[in-house]
This record gives C-alpha cells, sequence and structure tokens, in this order.
C-alpha cells in the first residue's frame, strides 16, 4: 500500500492579514470614528458624575467643620470646667493650648494640635459673652467667610 497524502487548508488568524493592494499588511487598530466615539462616551458620563462628586465635597465640607465645631465646643467647656470661667473673647480659641497669664488651674492643653482652620481656611469665630442665648458662640461662617448665607455658605455654629 502506498502512502496517503491529505492537503488541508491552514486556517490563519487576523494578525497574518493578507496583503493589501500597496503591498504590505493592514494594522490592527481602533478607527478615528471609533475613538471619537469612545470619547464623547467618557465626556457624558464626566459630564453627569462630575457635578454629583462636587456636590459631596461641599457637603463633606460642612459635615467636617460641624465635628471641628463640636470638638472646640468641647474643649471650651473642658477649659470652664478647670478655670471656672469661660475663654474672654480676647483670649480666644488660642487659651485652649497656651495657658493665660496668672492661672494657677489651668489644665491644658485642652486640644492636642494647634487651634484648627475651618474646613475652607478660615479661622473660626470665638465670642464670649455669645449671642445666641449662649455663654459662648462658636462658628465658622461658611465657604464665603462672611456672616449669613445659605447652602455651603451658611453659618456652622454652636447654637
Amino acid at each position: 500500500m502506498g502512502a496517503v497524502s491529505i492537503n488541508m487548508p491552514v486556517l490563519q488568524g487576523r494578525d497574518s492579514a493578507k496583503p493589501s493592494r500597496l503591498g504590505f499588511r493592514a494594522a490592527a487598530g481602533f478607527t478615528l470614528l471609533e475613538l471619537l466615539v469612545v470619547m464623547v462616551i467618557i465626556g457624558l458620563l464626566a459630564g453627569f458624575v462630575a457635578p454629583r462628586y462636587f456636590s459631596q465635597v461641599g457637603k463633606s465640607q460642612v459635615k467636617a467643620a460641624k465635628a471641628q465645631v463640636d470638638a472646640l465646643d468641647k474643649a471650651i467647656e473642658q477649659f470652664r470646667l478647670d478655670m471656672n470661667r469661660l475663654p474672654t473673647t480676647e483670649e480666644g480659641l488660642a487659651a485652649l493650648n497656651v495657658a493665660p497669664p496668672n492661672e494657677p488651674n489651668w489644665g491644658g492643653p485642652y486640644l492636642k494640635k494647634d487651634v484648627p482652620k475651618d474646613p475652607w481656611g478660615h479661622p473660626y469665630v470665638y465670642l464670649a459673652p455669645g449671642t445666641h442665648n449662649n455663654d459662648f458662640d462658636l462658628m465658622s461662617y461658611g465657604k464665603d467667610g462672611q456672616p449669613g448665607g445659605d447652602g455651603e455658605n451658611a453659618d456652622i455654629g454652636n447654637w
């Protein structure tokens, strides 16, 4: 018996594309139209997501300011327990970290670090006596740094 030969066609993948009319292989890649469609989709997604993201950042800053006001309020109350008085408006919040002169009962520092600025970089406002039916007022004027306002510009206080 003789040897039988079978001719089977060889399958060629995409990478081994047939030569084009110009004699070289076509490069596999994306067309300009495909890239433009992807860019439009990314732009639309960014247009929907970015405003929501930035509104959350503003809400987070308001929450952080409220938490800082609460922490500073507690430190002032601890000062009051030790000294049997509140810091004066002139002493301000600095009295929480530096002993007022001639005060042997001062048990501070009442804060682990320096008095922080509010999340927008403005100093907190301390007034003793307070103007909101409190013994003292402690507040941030919000994003704009001005009294009053609404939204992120609203005053945040201990009242």
